[in-house]
């Protein structure tokens, strides 16, 4: 099993603060449409919903198909399980601390299908995909700002 962490401060120097509530709606726009937030992504369909904070969304990150099912936790929590695709497991986007110190958190639990456990696939694997899912959280933040700015994404 792939276990990562990253968390990335939200306020940065020279930007337009950005609030918990922002935040909160830009892990809500992601979560629904990831394409303006994730450069990696070149799909993403909301397939089912369950109620207002559960839905499934197929995705292709990568060039790879995934199904997730998606749990709104709010105000604090996204989480992304993976239930299709070559990579399964949960994916959480979570912000902590207070205002202005706000943090975003990308936390992945992740096993690659075919590959055992601390396999040399699954390490490759690892290494790829944490580079990929940190740009990600860099990105998430850069689409938030930029939101804060008054741009439309």
């Amino acid at each position: 099993m792939i276990f990562v962490t990253h968390a990335l401060p939200v306020n940065a120097p020279g930007e337009p603060p950005v609030t918990r509530e922002a935040l909160w709606d830009g892990l809500v726009r992601k979560a629904n449409n990831a394409l303006p937030f994730v450069p990696s992504m070149t799909e993403c369909t909301v397939t089912a919903r369950q109620s207002d904070t559960v839905f499934d969304r197929d995705i292709v990150f990568r060039g790879q198909a995934f199904s997730e099912r998606i749990t709104l936790e709010h105000p604090h929590r996204v989480v992304f399980t993976r239930t299709a695709g070559p990579v399964l497991g949960t994916i959480a986007n979570e912000i902590e601390g207070e205002e202005p110190d706000l943090v975003l958190r990308f936390s992945f639990a992740l096993t690659v299908t075919g590959e055992p456990g601390g396999s040399a696939g699954e390490r490759a694997h690892a290494e790829q995909m944490t580079d990929s899912y940190r740009a990600a959280v860099a990105a998430t933040l850069d689409a938030v700002r930029r939101i804060a700015r008054g741009a439309t994404v």
